[in-house]
């Protein structure tokens, strides 16, 4: 992870490794707060989200050892 909006995808990875999120409540919220970034687009290709279950919005393994490599996940 070496690009300016890596912080922002490990932003996103956090807050949904806590709880699912609906998927309507995900691109809200990157909307308010990157609405010209590929936050999601790149969460998405860099295999660290899914959507699950319907629209729920939940980390995949990949995105927990993320966030486990940056310190943001025990």
């Amino acid at each position: 992870m070496n690009k300016p909006t890596d912080s922002l995808i490990l932003d996103l990875v956090e807050w949904v490794a806590r709880m699912p999120r609906p998927y309507e409540e995900v691109i809200a919220a990157l909307r308010t707060s990157c609405p010209r970034l590929t936050i999601w687009e790149d969460a998405i290709d860099d295999g660290f989200v899914t959507r699950a279950s319907g629209a729920m919005i939940m980390a995949t393994e990949e995105g927990k050892a993320l966030l486990r490599k940056h310190g943001r996940l025990t």
